[in-house]
């Protein structure tokens, strides 16, 4: 492996608990804002995060059965995390046994560490442990960084959704990934 220029520090990931909603719903506004901005109304940048990264929400999903927050870093510094739930699939998703990746964040200043990659095999490895034999996700339609990410992992686009920023309806590309047939 050359030099990339990137550097690589060792990530341990770990099941979120109660304890961590302020610091994944904090990451949870900081990574989207910084990622989304740019493209999007403020108003509709701040209905979704107000809803989609509060610590009421983040803690029951913690406890939602079925699903599970992987996070990367100790409280107060999370550096990113992951959010795998079983939910009912589109008809798209074709694999057996699915279960969605809805959320992989990375700390701005923590992409190209290793941090996305641990937490994506750790949501793998959670996954097949929970019996699951398709992971799927969802990703914005111009997010062309997360999209080569997944398909450097193997996930294979699908189909598409509606994904609803405040006002605003957005495209987002399915994608899905067979455990059994993923390489490595």
């Amino acid at each position: 492996m050359g030099n990339t220029g990137e550097e690589k520090i060792m990530v341990t990931i770990r099941i979120a608990d109660a304890g961590d909603a302020g610091a994944l719903a904090e990451l949870g506004r900081r990574t989207f804002h910084d990622t989304f901005a740019v493209y999007n109304r403020p108003e509709d940048m701040d209905a979704y995060m107000n809803e989609a990264f509060n610590a009421e929400r983040i803690s029951a999903e913690i406890l939602e059965p079925g699903a599970v927050y992987l996070v990367a870093g100790e409280p107060p510094k999370v550096i990113g995390f992951a959010r795998v739930v079983s939910v009912a699939p589109p008809a798209c998703i074709t694999g057996p046994a699915p279960v969605r990746l809805a959320k992989l964040y990375v700390s701005t200043d923590a992409i190209g560490s290793g941090v996305g990659a641990a937490l994506m095999r750790a949501s793998i490895e959670w996954a097949s442990n929970a019996g699951h034999k398709t992971l799927w996700l969802g990703v914005w339609e111009h997010n062309h960084r997360a999209k080569a990410f997944y398909a450097r992992w193997g996930f294979v686009p699908v189909g598409v959704e509606t994904f609803r920023l405040g006002s605003d309806d957005q495209s987002d590309v399915l994608m899905q990934l067979i455990l059994s047939e993923r390489a490595g």
